[in-house]
């Protein structure tokens, strides 16, 4: 074999490797439908944010930073498409030129117009002409894809933002525990809580679900700059551990599996984006919440008229051994999102993490008990 041949050869694997490459990642970001992370969503998406971040500074106001994050996430997949579109033409173009176009920039026009089935390029010779049917299929299906996924992404994050809107009624805005348990004992369902519990453990399954398999889906930010899909959870969850811990009610297991249920799928969401944190922590370790904030949250309840346990040091032991399972994802994922600021969430959330993103995913690991 001559030396121009095997430069040919070793072209053509290149340019089918980047378009076996390319494939590989849209199948992992719109067919697969469990969580995969995948290096190129992971770059572009990087790489969006870096603008994103210059392009917000010198911005103080959180509304003039949320209206510019608004089009982080849907700007992100416009541009990975283009990305994959860019990749699969680059990679025929290495093809075209390897089976015999004699120039890079008429391979380039063969490979532009049959990814876009233009038919402007006079495709000669059956290598070229299969090419030509390769690389048109697989725009097509690029595109369709795309078309197929925002609708199946607009769905959920309906569905996520139907409860996170429903949650400004019980618990204000920003969403409070403290408030929520105060308007439910003013109401008279501070004992009769379990439908709340039920509908939101279905939304935090819905939510692994949905944020691992779809995971711009956690960029993606509510209608209104002060509701947050993060706050919402924390909202719900220290209510929870605040009943279990400090209210005066007959226990309803049903807290607990909406606790479990949400802290589970804060903890599957962040091993996707590569957030560190203890899975196995024990219920005496440190959280983010101080006694004395503690102490202020149950003197707001006792004078709104909610009844409380007397053992306060009991109840200060119980509500952290509940919030330890999920403080550290908690915060971190206020933090990667940056959320409005809410109580005993966002308004601790690191400024300027930086998890590593689209990292290979562990599996679950086990909880401390309240």
């Amino acid at each position: 074999m001559t030396l121009m041949v095997l430069v040919r050869l070793a072209v053509f694997i290149l340019g089918m490797y980047i378009v076996v490459t390319t494939l590989a990642s849209a199948i992992r970001s719109f067919v697969l439908p469990r969580s995969a992370p995948d290096q190129i969503s992971r770059a572009v998406f990087l790489t969006m944010r870096r603008i994103f971040g210059f392009r917000m500074r010198g911005k103080e106001s959180y509304y003039e930073r949320d209206a510019i994050m608004a089009l982080y996430a849907p700007v992100s997949i416009l541009s990975l498409l283009v990305f994959w579109m860019a990749s699969v033409l680059f990679g025929f173009m290495l093809m075209f030129w390897a089976v015999g176009v004699p120039t890079w920039e008429q391979a380039f026009f063969e490979s532009g117009s049959s990814l876009l089935t233009l038919g402007l390029a006079a495709v000669v010779g059956l290598p070229q002409q299969a090419l030509a049917f390769a690389e048109a299929l697989i725009g097509l299906i690029l595109i369709a894809l795309l078309i197929a996924y925002l609708p199946t992404m607009y769905q959920a994050f309906a569905r996520r933002e139907a409860n996170v809107t429903m949650l400004e009624v019980r618990a204000g805005s920003p969403p409070s525990a403290v408030e929520a348990l105060a308007r439910s004992y003013r109401i008279g369902r501070l004992s009769d809580l379990s439908t709340l519990w039920v509908a939101w453990e279905v939304w935090f399954a819905e939510l692994e679900e949905s944020h691992t398999s779809l995971a711009p889906l956690i960029f993606f930010r509510s209608p209104r700059p002060d509701h947050h899909w993060v706050t919402a959870a924390g909202a719900i969850l220290d209510m929870a551990a605040m009943v279990n811990a400090v209210v005066d009610v007959p226990h309803d297991p049903q807290a607990d599996l909406c606790i479990r249920a949400g802290y589970i799928a804060l903890r599957h969401i962040s091993d996707f984006f590569g957030i560190p944190y203890n899975r196995n922590p024990s219920p005496d370790d440190p959280i983010s919440i101080a006694r004395e904030e503690f102490e202020e949250a149950c003197s707001r309840l006792a004078a709104q008229g909610v009844p409380l346990k007397s053992d306060r040091e009991q109840a200060w032991r119980d509500f952290a051994g509940w919030r330890v399972n999920y403080d550290t994802v908690l915060i971190a994922l206020a933090g990667l999102t940056m959320a409005p600021v809410a109580p005993w969430s966002s308004d601790r959330s690191i400024i300027g993490f930086r998890p590593r993103f689209f990292v290979e995913q562990q599996g679950p690991g086990g909880a401390a008990q309240g």
